[in-house]
């Protein structure tokens, strides 16, 4: 009894606490509504109503329709009320849209109208019969679209008659309407209806759009029986009812389409052609694979690549001994396009029959098998590649080497790696196994393990080899791979410094920081130490990190560089990630001379980033010399020789107090609206006042925009 009553109390405390945790949100919600009710309702600018309206999209009941409603009759406010209301779901909405289409005209009662088609609302059904025939041609086609949404019986015999008498307007939105229609009848089973309906805009004197859709409509209403119009279609001049067919064969499920495809196929124009077996190829239907394969073996040349390109999502293991032939003819085009169907042809089957012919092939076949069994990673090749590995044909030799990078598994790895410590004398197989062996190391899942190894490997190495292997140690990275780069780069021997310091530079991440750090104030050559500064800054420009660490690094790279390439490169990424801090940063490196310019221009670049000239940032900016100004753009153009487009207006929008000018995108020909002058580089010539002192400026495309200050 005592433990029955325990666990009723603990599910009266569970469900009070579920109930409390709805319930919180709940009348939060309720109070966000009625603050908002109270925006709408007061002497509020519009553009607080706009977004109290929108946010009622949201939240809002029926509470908020008596608010909604009187702005429906605003020029300003209308369509934002009609979001809210289109989106609160109590009968109340729909009750305040109709009552307004009998207060609206014009625009406000077409957009009225607009909103009930979009909720479907059927009890508007009658008053939107009765707009049909209104004189304002905008309304009758508003209603007729709206009709066409709610899709009921009503709507259906109201629509047919405007296809006849009405207006061109209102005859197109009526047939929109039928399509609509139509389509809702068609989703509810009632097949022969919708058929009645996009067959009587078939034949209506409306425009050609309504027509295509009313067409693909009555095909796919029609179903299998649908199949001699698709064929219609297919054979019609028209471009649009050609597009609609082809469209439509892709939709209709019937096994008669692939059929009706495959003899249109034999009978179409070449230029047609390719359209029906791609439509066969997107269908998927094996039945098809049989007469696309015959085309790809022995159609016209440009037949058969189509074809070719069809098998990529028919095909099967039936097709490689055709696309194998094909992949070895003298054609370029027809080799490369068969080889790349081989290569992505989906099936294990087609591995086991590539394998296969791979232990049989010679020659040429051979070449192309081997390249194929690496594309398609089929590890149960590797057997046979390492067979090959060992050919006498240069070529095969090669071959092997660049697949077994694709297919070797870790126990195999030592093969490829004597292949690069003790490098061929061929110099393409001794590129084949580099990257054959970088390819196969990048793949392995255990890459400390795969990097051991390779070092394993790098110390009986000769110092060229070493260096081959050091990248690709780099290339796998980890710990161990960072390890070895920078022992390396601290080697006395001079070759692999160099290799090492260059590979350091590019590291891909992070914890190479502190390394180059080292470097950058160790290395025994300036080239290095060099090499170590701008892989520094390099880390802090490319990857993501939290603000204050990037400041930290390009603080620490402003003192350690020696030359003010580096530092300016400092500047550069300070400009990319604008911050007060890092406003704060580029006004200390203005204080080197050599510096000044670049920091200061950095310092505007940044200062209009963070939100323009603030008194605080006008305190930092007169630090380095700028001062608010008054700047005036009195002409602008884009592009080169005589061709150039007046930007003057562009530029005016983006005038601050200062004489850079940042606009929307870094790229002049977004920024400007176009490219004037295609493939040519462009400039951009200004003139322009700053206070009141008149100068011109020419920068090149896409350069910063900042005018020098006239003397």
């Amino acid at each position: 009894m005592r433990r029955t009553r325990y666990w009723t109390v603990c599910a009266a405390v569970v469900a009070a606490t579920i109930i409390a945790l709805w319930a919180g949100p709940a009348r939060a919600a309720e109070q966000n509504e009625r603050e908002l009710i109270g925006v709408l309702r007061s002497d509020a600018p519009p553009q607080d109503k706009a977004i109290a309206c929108k946010r009622l999209a949201i939240c809002g009941t029926k509470d908020a329709t008596a608010a909604l409603a009187p702005l429906l009759s605003s020029e300003e406010l209308a369509s934002w009320a009609r979001i809210a209301l289109e989106a609160i779901p109590d009968p109340a909405a729909g009750e305040a849209l109709r009552g307004a289409m009998g207060k609206l005209q014009g625009r406000l009662l077409v957009g009225v109208i607009n909103s009930i088609g979009a909720r479907r609302d059927a009890k508007a059904a009658g008053d939107l019969v009765a707009r049909l025939k209104d004189a304002d041609a905008d309304v009758a086609s508003a209603a007729a679209a709206a009709l066409g949404r709610i899709g009921n019986a009503t709507a259906v015999a109201a629509l047919e008659q405007p296809l006849a008498g009405s207006p061109p307007a209102v005859r197109s939105a009526a047939a929109e309407g039928c399509i609509l229609c139509a389509e809702r009848l068609f989703a509810d089973g009632k097949a022969s209806e919708a058929v009645r309906l996009y067959d009587l805009v078939r034949k209506a004197d409306v425009p050609r759009e309504r027509v295509v859709e009313a067409t693909r409509g009555a095909i796919l209403a029609r179903q299998s029986a649908g199949v001699p119009l698709l064929v219609e279609q297919l054979r019609s001049d028209d471009k649009a009812l050609l597009a609609i067919g082809l469209r439509t064969a892709r939709e209709l499920t019937s096994p008669e389409v692939t059929t009706a495809l495959l003899s249109e196929l034999g009978r179409a124009k070449p230029d047609r052609q390719p359209l029906l077996l791609l439509a066969l190829a997107d269908r998927g239907d094996a039945a098809a694979l049989p007469a696309v394969l015959q085309a790809a073996k022995s159609g016209p040349d440009e037949l058969r690549i189509w074809a070719m390109r069809a098998l990529k999502r028919l095909g099967n293991a039936s097709c490689v001994p055709v696309l194998l032939e094909a992949a070895m003819e003298a054609n370029e085009e027809r080799s490369q396009t068969a080889a790349s169907v081989l290569a992505d042809l989906p099936g294990r089957d087609v591995d086991d029959d590539l394998a296969a012919r791979l232990g049989k092939s010679e020659g040429k076949a051979r070449l192309m098998l081997i390249e194929l069994v690496g594309r398609r990673h089929i590890a149960s090749t590797v057997p046979a590649l390492l067979k090959a590995a060992g050919d006498p044909d240069d070529q095969v030799r090669s071959a092997a080497l660049t697949a077994l990078g694709f297919t070797i598994e870790f126990g195999d790895l030592p093969v490829l790696i004597a292949r690069v410590a003790s490098p061929p004398a061929k110099p393409e197989e001794a590129k084949a196994a580099e990257d054959g062996l970088r390819a196969a190391c990048q793949r392995m899942p255990d890459r400390e393990a795969c990097v051991a190894k390779l070092l394993a490997a790098m110390a009986q190495a000769a110092t060229p080899a070493k260096c081959k292997l050091l990248e690709i140690v780099s290339a796998v990275g980890g710990v161990k791979a960072l390890q070895a780069a920078e022992a390396a780069a601290k080697a006395g021997d001079p070759e692999l410094q160099d290799a090492a310091s260059r590979l350091l530079g590019e590291w891909m991440t992070l914890d190479a920081a502190p390394v180059l750090l080292d470097l950058a104030q160790t290395a025994p050559d300036p080239k290095y130490q060099t090499r170590a500064v701008r892989g520094y800054i390099r880390l802090a420009r490319q990857f993501f990190m939290p603000e204050q660490d990037r400041i930290a690094m390009c603080r620490t790279a402003l003192q350690i560089a020696k030359r003010d390439a580096e530092k300016k490169l400092v500047l550069e990424v300070l400009e990319r990630y604008p911050s007060k801090d890092a406003l704060d940063l580029a006004v200390e490196a203005a204080k080197v001379p050599t510096l000044k310019n670049d920091a200061a221009r950095a310092c505007l670049v940044i200062a209009e980033k963070i939100g323009g000239p603030s008194a605080e940032v006008q305190k930092v900016l007169a630090q380095v010399g700028h001062e608010p100004v008054k700047v005036e753009i009195i002409k602008a153009e884009y592009g080169e020789g005589t061709k150039f487009k007046d930007v003057t207006e562009v530029l005016r929008q983006h005038v601050r107090d200062f004489p850079l000018i940042i606009l929307r995108s870094p790229s002049y020909n977004a920024s400007f609206g176009g490219d004037p002058s295609p493939g040519i580089v462009k400039q951009l010539k200004v003139r322009y006042r700053i206070n009141g002192r008149e100068g011109e400026a020419s920068f090149n495309e896409n350069a910063t925009i900042l005018l020098p200050v006239p003397k």
